[in-house]
């Protein structure tokens, strides 16, 4: 079995996708497109939708984490991603939908935001890319793209106040469902690769790393994510 992943750099739905097909070991190619334009690439690809990340396998084509996550439990039962036991599952289903639903748009709002006021460092969150461009090249051609993407995704400076100032609660939130053991127990679900990767991106910024360092939210990202490109310096300071 053999798998086609479609994403964008450093996107953590990307990455959740990513490490889920590893967890499977599934083979996978991985192909990169650039923020917004991956829209009308994708709907020629005969997606029904314009999101990464998108999985094309055995004939299926597949969008979202959680989808996609269901697909591959379908595909290749073990190891599963989501638990036998219908409690349990509940449990993993809950926290899954909140990870995509409310805490995935946080770290993605708040990095468009941060690049509009330091473009500094943009080019790190390039580190890896496949995009088969050079990372110098879409650096240099990035603000265009990185102002559409902040318009497409709203990450305006008032919705940016709202999620700095939800973040404590949501980093509880995290830290309550590794206490529950709903998630970082010693086998991987699908909530675990769905939470740790925002927290991992989150991660990357100066001004929100605070937050987190020293908690199990942080250890939970460290452990999941093998290596997590990016840095924002702090912009929010004030």
């Amino acid at each position: 079995m053999r798998a086609t992943l479609f994403g964008l750099p450093a996107s953590h739905p990307t990455l959740a996708a990513e490490l889920m097909l590893r967890h499977k070991g599934i083979n996978y190619r991985r192909i990169d497109f650039f923020p917004a334009v991956h829209r009308g690439i994708l709907r020629a690809l005969g997606f029904s939708g314009i999101t990464v990340p998108a999985v094309r396998m055995d004939g299926a084509k597949l969008q979202g984490t959680g989808r996609i996550a269901l697909a591959l439990d379908a595909l290749v039962p073990e190891p599963p991603l989501f638990p036998a036991d219908p409690g349990r599952r509940r449990a993993v289903e809950e926290a899954e939908a909140w990870g995509d639903e409310v805490l995935q748009p946080v770290p993605r709002r708040i990095v468009w935001n941060a690049l509009k006021h330091d473009r500094s460092e943009l080019a790190t969150y390039l580190e890896g890319a496949k995009t088969g461009v050079p990372t110098g090249i879409a650096a240099r051609t990035a603000p265009p793209v990185a102002a559409l993407a902040r318009r497409l995704n709203d990450a305006t400076d008032e919705n940016v106040r709202r999620d700095l100032a939800a973040l404590p609660g949501m980093i509880d939130r995290v830290d309550e469902l590794i206490e529950q053991g709903v998630i970082g127990g010693a086998e991987r679900n699908a909530a675990d690769f769905q939470i740790a990767t925002s927290v991992s991106l989150l991660l990357t910024m100066d001004d929100v790393r605070p937050l987190i360092e020293g908690r199990p939210a942080e250890r939970l990202a460290r452990a999941v994510v093998p290596h997590q490109p990016g840095h924002t310096p702090s912009v929010y300071a004030a």
